[in-house]
């Protein structure tokens, strides 16, 4: 390991060194210096403002996922479900966009731009958010703008896990890249909770007449958002510094010491990435997040690997296997009348016999299997074993995945810059949650779970197999160019 960081005027600060493995042991490795404590702790503070900016953008996504309907109802009656799926969708639609445009600015410029631009635009949109309740008309042209600028804003994911990648050694990438994965599903997680405990304000809340606020149970939640966006823009002046390390771990680049150079040759980044394995992981990335968007140390290969088999294993389950047909949901008899439908017809003679006729003022929710999807009538029904079972395997190979999706993707690319290579991978995994929901809601409807489900095992049967032909190519860009062993990495 050739020498890195380290100068007389280090050691006169009483700043002690971060020694190589083999002088940590006693060897004599020729004063090898990783990096000095202070820079060590200063990286990863940054990298810890990094996991909270990663919660903060999944936050702001999920903390009025469960309001959006009922305040789009209150600003706009005309507005129909087909316009609240456009709404929801239009937060992907924006990340994708946005994603490949701030890894590109990351690239040539520092990311502290990027991110501070970035999160004041979503901030500004959770702002447009609370005021849609404003204009006379158009309203429901405004939340859509509004949670598109959110997803536009929430395109710094491709910054953050640029800027994961350059300041990690390969052995801290792993774990570290799963943090970051962690952080996201928290801020997702903890979004709802936070929604509902703003719902004790109530429907009408308050009136700030001034300044035209309300401030309820629809609009608190975005204004919290927007707080905490803008705390996180102070951590990004005040706390965060850019660093750069080498895939040893040894220091590359600083922006954050003034007049520090670094010793260590930029020889890393010499070579050429391989393409063809950054384009099968956005490929696999793309499975992993509509799998995932449809049902809403061992090497990193082979865990991707186990990862994939597990959710192909929940998905053959989940295919209806047994024989009883489900029950039938009548939701327009009335009076022992019946809508004469083909689907009804077609099961005339079953309804004859198993029909219960009710009352004319029932006020039952009718439950079942919609008469309306004609694959009720001959698709055997899913058991809640078998459901629970599949929910359990998918929950845990879609997480294993999509860590190491992007451990490996960042190790591919190596000391390159990351930005925009990051920014494609998120905009992929936008694209997947954008179309996941338009599948399920066209094959599953109109041609039920057995088509639905064997359509994502075959997508996942051949997601294996591309995985089988480029298994040899996901190697670290350090291991390829034969500067690092593989079983170090």
């Amino acid at each position: 390991m050739a020498a890195a960081m380290f100068s007389p005027e280090v050691a006169a600060e009483g700043q002690e060194p971060l020694l190589s493995p083999g002088e940590a042991d006693g060897e004599d490795s020729g004063r090898d210096v990783v990096e000095t404590q202070e820079h060590y702790k200063s990286r990863w503070r940054s990298i810890w403002i990094m996991y909270l900016t990663m919660f903060l953008s999944s936050v702001g996504f999920s903390i009025v996922i469960m309001s959006v309907w009922p305040y789009l109802q209150k600003i706009d009656p005309t507005a129909d479900a087909s316009f609240l799926g456009w709404i929801i969708a239009s937060y992907s639609i924006g990340q994708m966009v946005a994603s490949p445009l701030f890894g590109l600015w990351s690239n040539y410029r520092p990311r502290r731009e990027p991110l501070v631009i970035s999160t004041a635009i979503s901030v500004a949109a959770n702002c447009l958010y609370a005021y849609v309740h404003v204009p006379h008309s158009y309203n429901r042209y405004y939340m859509l703008a509004a949670r598109a600028l959110v997803g536009f804003g929430a395109g710094n994911v491709a910054v953050v896990r640029s800027y994961i990648a350059g300041a990690t050694s390969l052995m801290e990438r792993t774990s570290t890249m799963a943090n970051t994965s962690a952080c996201q599903a928290v801020g997702f997680i903890l979004g709802p909770v936070f929604q509902t405990c703003f719902t004790l304000i109530g429907e009408e809340g308050i009136t700030w007449k001034l300044v035209q606020l309300q401030l309820n149970m629809y609009t608190a939640p975005v204004l919290f958002a927007a707080l905490l966006g803008v705390i996180n823009i102070i951590l990004f002046f005040s706390i965060f510094r850019e660093h750069q390390v080498d895939d040893m771990g040894r220091q590359c680049k600083s922006v954050s010491f003034e007049g520090e150079e670094s010793d260590v040759p930029d020889q890393d980044a010499e070579g050429n990435i391989d393409h063809v394995a950054v384009v099968a992981i956005n490929f696999l990335f793309f499975v992993i997040l509509f799998v995932f968007a449809v049902f809403e140390t061992t090497g990193e290969r082979a865990i991707l690997h186990g990862g994939l088999l597990i959710v192909l294993v929940g998905f053959f389950i989940l295919l209806p296997w047994g024989k009883k047909l489900p029950n039938i949901q009548w939701q327009e008899v009335k009076n022992n009348s019946i809508p004469r439908t083909a689907a009804t017809e077609m099961l005339m003679p079953f309804w004859s016999l198993q029909a219960i006729p009710l009352p004319s003022n029932h006020t039952v929710e009718p439950v079942g299997c919609p008469v309306t999807q004609s694959w009720c009538l001959n698709t055997p029904m899913i058991y809640l074993a078998q459901y629970i079972t599949s929910d359990i395997l998918i929950g845990l190979g879609y997480p294993v995945c999509n860590v190491m999706s992007y451990t490996l993707y960042s190790k591919i690319l190596g000391p390159k810059p990351q930005g925009v290579y990051m920014g494609w991978l998120t905009a992929s995994g936008s694209g997947a949650r954008i179309l996941g929901p338009v599948f399920v809601s066209q094959i599953y409807t109109h041609l039920g779970p057995r088509w639905a489900f064997s359509l994502i095992c075959g997508v996942v049967v051949v997601s294996l197999l591309l995985l089988e032909i480029v298994y040899k190519r996901l190697i670290a860009f350090s291991v390829r160019y034969g500067r690092m062993q593989e079983e170090n990495c």
